[in-house]
């Protein structure tokens, strides 16, 4: 009896933990669905109002509405034209993006492994940091001409400080307890990058990169209102000029939509990357 008695005790105590790790699980599939749910509702208590309001308590002149939005991105949607100016537009996001992170993580390593360097380069870094980059726009038109290239700068300009401060910040936060056991077993610069470094600093870096692709997005469309003749901020800045309000807020309906499917989806690259920290 008494064995029995100690047997179900320990059957018990291996299968309490499975079942508080499947209520868990229950409870996060709950809060995923009542999230989902929320943010539908917002979504459609938001496109409601709008619509109700123009016309009725706004002038559609200033708002237009849900409706002639809808209406406008399936026409251009089915002429083709929204791929042309998109494509453009994530064209030039995506190089400005790949040189603007690439250039701030190397710079962010460096001036993090070199106290010295950093401390010397300190103020220049702050004022070019202080400048406002839509100030420098029209710079990089000089230089680069009205082509993709000055969009492209002006994204990379974005992009470089906010990975090379995540980065610098990640580099100088690594416990230097792991530095200096890997300087005593033998290992070289190179070794303490790859091994502690890098990883260490991964989660700021990948958040600096979470955080700069809408700003890259954002240096492109800067661009493009500044001089150009394609691109999404070109739709939007021809449509400011002719006061067509419904082309206006079609191509921010448009942006948004691209951001927040970019931020999905490095919302997955974050977790696949960091599912070693548990």
């Amino acid at each position: 009896m008494s064995a029995r008695i100690e047997e179900a005790a320990a059957i018990g105590s291996v299968a309490t933990p499975s079942a508080a790790v499947a209520a868990w699980h229950a409870e996060q599939g709950r809060r995923r669905m009542a999230v989902l749910v929320g943010r539908i509702l917002v979504g459609i208590a938001i496109i409601t109002i709008w619509e109700y309001a123009s016309g009725r308590w706004i002038e559609p002149l200033f708002i237009s509405s849900p409706s002639r939005v809808g209406t406008r991105l399936w026409r251009w949607t089915v002429t083709g034209q929204l791929w042309n100016h998109l494509s453009i537009t994530l064209y030039a996001t995506a190089i400005g993006f790949a040189i603007g992170s690439s250039v701030g993580f190397v710079f962010g390593i460096l001036f993090g492994r070199f106290k010295t360097i950093a401390d010397v380069f300190d103020p220049y870094i702050t004022a070019i940091y202080s400048i406002p980059k839509i100030a420098l726009a029209p710079l990089f038109i000089i230089w680069f001409g009205i082509g993709i290239e000055s969009k492209v700068a002006v994204s990379a300009s974005i992009v470089f400080f906010v990975v090379f401060l995540n980065t610098y910040a990640g580099t100088r936060d690594v416990n230097q307890l792991y530095v200096h056991s890997t300087r005593i077993m033998g290992g070289s610069e190179l070794d303490i990058l790859r091994y502690v470094v890098v990883p260490s600093a991964a989660s700021w870096v990948i958040t600096g990169l979470k955080v700069s692709v809408p700003y890259a997005l954002v240096g492109t469309v800067i661009g493009e209102f500044m001089s150009a003749n394609r691109g999404i901020g070109f739709v939007i800045a021809q449509a400011t000029g002719l006061f067509d309000t419904t082309s206006v807020f079609a191509g921010l309906v448009t942006l948004g939509v691209v951001g927040a499917i970019i931020n999905v989806a490095l919302k997955h690259v974050e977790i696949r990357l960091l599912r070693w920290k548990g």
